[in-house]
């Protein structure tokens, strides 16, 4: 018996030296900020965007969200999550055309860790705090507008939080979903390498931690794990300070499908409508329908030519494409 504790003392030594290797010998590094075009958001035209309001969580944090109320008798509510790295304000086109065309109410939420003023930029406090957060977001559109429907938009990695969504414990608030050029994984066969060079995991360190919480240690789980290569004119720029450049392990795990991304593609049997750019430069287009049509036979493709992942964003022909399934969603 002695042997034995000896041999399994030492396994679990030889284990914990690995995971301490692979998160000591892969830190973050300044990148050289020339990536993703952003000009199709920091050009736009704010003067007429909400404010942020607060609302509480479940946890008595008070994070931020803008509202769109419509000024038609809407029977929708949309709630839109972000991508990765910047935050609510990059909804404004779309939001304030929706609202005003009568689709839809909007709530578009500064995630946990993002925008103006968060408590700890880049981080949460769980892995899944993400979802919390939306369920008491959909909870503040509920009392407000009780009878309508409700639906969860995300782009890009909101896109992936939107289905991660689905697939959780809360997944059965929503009643649709909008995808706009959404995140799976980073080896799925719609994702370019990196993303397309937005994105620099720190492979290693992503490993020794995932090795360290498969035997529930997560004292580590603070520690940064992704950066992302914002073009130095936005951080030059009058929002400079409220970019995300990196994430911590617990954020990047929760603000993305879980690892087997098919189980959460499975449970989305809601209604959905996904849109994308043919030129996107971080995801294949032609490759979400084939991807992701064996788990979920219920939503709907729309490739849209000439558009990249950012400028997708506040293209007219999008924003008629999701206005129109919004009129007819049932």
């Amino acid at each position: 018996m002695k042997t034995v504790g000896k041999i399994l003392l030492i396994s679990i030594l030889i284990y914990l030296a690995i995971t301490a290797v692979f998160i000591t010998t892969n830190r973050p590094t300044e990148l050289a900020t020339n990536g993703m075009n952003f000009d199709p958001l920091t050009q736009v035209d704010y003067e007429s965007m909400p404010a942020l309001r607060p609302y509480t969580t479940r946890d008595g944090s008070e994070l931020q969200v803008r509202f769109y109320e419509s000024s038609a008798a809407a029977n929708n509510v949309l709630i839109l999550l972000h991508g990765s790295g910047w935050h609510s304000m990059q909804f404004h086109p779309l939001a304030e055309t929706l609202s005003e065309n009568g689709a839809a109410h909007i709530f578009a939420p500064d995630l946990r860790g993002h925008g103006f003023a968060p408590e700890q930029r880049g981080d949460v406090g769980y892995i899944g705090q993400l979802e919390d957060d939306i369920a008491d977001l959909i909870g503040v559109a509920k009392a407000q507008f009780p009878h309508a429907n409700i639906l969860i938009g995300g782009h890009s990695s909101g896109g992936g939080l939107a289905i991660r969504f689905a697939g959780g414990e809360h997944g059965d608030l929503a009643d649709g979903y909008l995808l706009l050029a959404p995140f799976l994984k980073y080896n799925a066969p719609t994702t370019r390498p990196n993303s397309g060079g937005w994105a620099r995991p720190l492979t290693r360190r992503i490993i020794g931690l995932t090795m360290l919480n498969n035997i529930g240690i997560r004292w580590f789980n603070h520690l940064t794990v992704i950066q992302f290569n914002m073009p130095q004119s936005v951080l030059d720029g009058a929002l400079g300070h409220t970019a995300t450049t990196a994430y911590s392990y617990r954020l990047n795990r929760s603000f993305a499908p879980r690892s087997n991304y098919g189980r959460d593609l499975a449970a989305m049997q809601q209604p959905f409508l996904l849109v994308a750019g043919l030129d996107d430069e971080s995801f294949i287009a032609e490759q979400y329908e084939p991807t992701m049509s064996p788990y979920t036979d219920s939503g709907s493709y729309v490739l849209l030519p000439d558009l990249g992942h950012i400028n997708l964003l506040a293209a007219p022909e999008v924003t008629a494409v999701v206005a129109d399934w919004l009129e007819n969603f049932n």
